[in-house]
């Protein structure tokens, strides 16, 4: 159920980044069409409205961890793949962290190019031991 919101909530940032609109008009067409279950609904929703309000703050994460690739110039999918995952290891809690880095590998290799998911897996991996690595010295300073 989950996988079907993130890929619905994908699809949808695509098609706005694409065409410069509202992720929401592309979900509620995908509900139409797709006859997705409530929560996955429920669960895009909570996807693009979070990638929404947070998105200058995803792609700066992005570009510290993807130098080599101006944000604007990833290929869309790669891009809105990332905003997701970093919004839940960033800021779901309640989502573990190899769940949100997996669900964006699969995502990748379903969506992306053939180089997709090794990407990702790269830029979540990086950021993932930079936040551990920063935990490890704020545990070690207290003591």
């Amino acid at each position: 159920m989950r996988r079907k919101g993130r890929a619905a909530a994908l699809q949808s940032l695509y098609a706005a980044d694409v065409r410069g609109g509202l992720a929401e008009s592309s979900l509620e067409w995908l509900v139409e069409e797709d006859q997705l279950p409530e929560r996955a609904i429920s669960l895009a929703q909570k996807l693009i409205q979070g990638v929404e309000a947070r998105g200058q703050a995803l792609d700066s994460i992005i570009q510290q961890y993807a130098p080599a690739w101006p944000v604007a110039q990833l290929a869309p999918v790669d891009r809105n793949i990332l905003r997701i995952a970093l919004l839940e290891l960033l800021h779901s809690p309640d989502t573990p962290d190899k769940t949100a880095i997996n669900e964006a590998v699969e995502l990748a290799k379903v969506f992306g190019s053939d180089s997709s998911s090794k990407f990702v897996n790269g830029v979540l991996g990086s950021v993932i031991a930079d936040r551990e690595v920063a935990h490890l010295a704020t545990v070690g300073s207290q003591i």
